[in-house]
């Protein structure tokens, strides 16, 4: 075994569940390395999604695909990615060995760089992956990065992520929420209809057909804290989904100092996952049916 290959970092299985392992550095792309079956598993991936997205992903998200002509030709190379990232919104692609601390994270996106796993998951872990892999990072979030509004918000978020990260743990469980609710399970409201552009559906199957259509889910405007004082499921579909008017919003979300909001949800109880209110504006409340009973993350 090559000494100098960068390690595959993944959760570890303990008798009280999964335990999170972290990765800090930056590594080399073995692009060489990947086998003839990882190169399938993106095939595979990718041949399903670009089946089904049509119609159910944001034509921003749709063109990104496009533009970086990712296709069925094997796992992309991250520096070719990069040739026409860098010249369009000037972010990087920078292979990483698994899941990042929060500070690493939020330093990358604030710098314009955005972090992705070189590893891709195994013929049988098609369908769900309990952390990122090179698909859901690579597919799911990078199309998005060639929007100048959505590559914005990115590098705002990271910026918010380092101050959260000095605040305290519940500013950054706040902040943590945003991402969840926005980046990686987002709706948007077009004049075609309700579309998708989280990275954690476009790049699920399932969740890209039950976000938009099983009755159980709530699917509710966006409010700024309304989104950040919200429980979320780590391990089911989500229970609420929250939906922006555009891009422009959520990057306008961002601007304002968060140490208010913070300061105001501090000591107050967070909503449950599948919670609607009365100030809420509902697209659809849903008929909660299948919903898990137990704690919210």
């Amino acid at each position: 075994m090559d000494q100098n290959a960068p390690r595959k970092v993944e959760h570890q299985q303990t008798d009280r569940g999964y335990v999170p392992v972290y990765a800090t550095g930056v590594v080399e792309q073995p692009w060489a390395s990947y086998s003839r079956t990882d190169h399938d598993v993106w095939n595979t991936l990718f041949q399903r999604q670009r089946e089904l997205l049509p119609g159910r992903a944001c034509k921003e998200f749709m063109e990104g695909v496009e533009r970086f002509g990712l296709g069925e030709g094997g796992i992309p190379k991250f520096a070719d990615l990069n040739k026409v990232l860098g010249k369009t919104t000037g972010w990087e692609l920078v292979a990483v060995e698994g899941l990042l601390p929060d500070e690493v994270f939020f330093d990358h996106l604030a710098n314009r760089r955005f972090p992705v796993s070189w590893w891709i998951r195994k013929p049988e872990q098609l369908d769900y992956l309990s952390e990122p892999d090179l698909f859901h990072d690579l597919f799911g979030h990078v199309p998005l990065l060639l929007n100048p509004v959505f590559a914005d918000y990115m590098q705002a978020y990271g910026r918010g992520g380092m101050k959260a990260f000095g605040i305290g743990p519940e500013a950054l469980m706040n902040l943590t929420r945003l991402y969840w609710y926005t980046v990686e399970f987002g709706l948007i409201n077009t004049d075609e209809g309700m579309r998708i552009y989280g990275a954690g559906i476009v790049s699920s199957k399932g969740e890209s057909i039950y976000c938009l259509d099983a009755p159980a889910p709530n699917r509710i405007g966006f409010g700024l804290e309304r989104v950040m004082n919200t429980r979320y499921r780590i391990d089911t579909y989500q229970q609420t989904y929250f939906v922006i008017d555009s891009f422009e919003q959520l990057f306008e979300a961002t601007r304002p100092d968060f140490t208010p909001i913070y300061a105001r949800l501090k000591d107050g109880t967070a909503h449950a996952a599948a919670d609607v209110l009365g100030s809420d504006r509902v697209f659809n409340r849903g008929t909660r049916e299948g919903f898990a009973t137990d704690a919210d993350t």
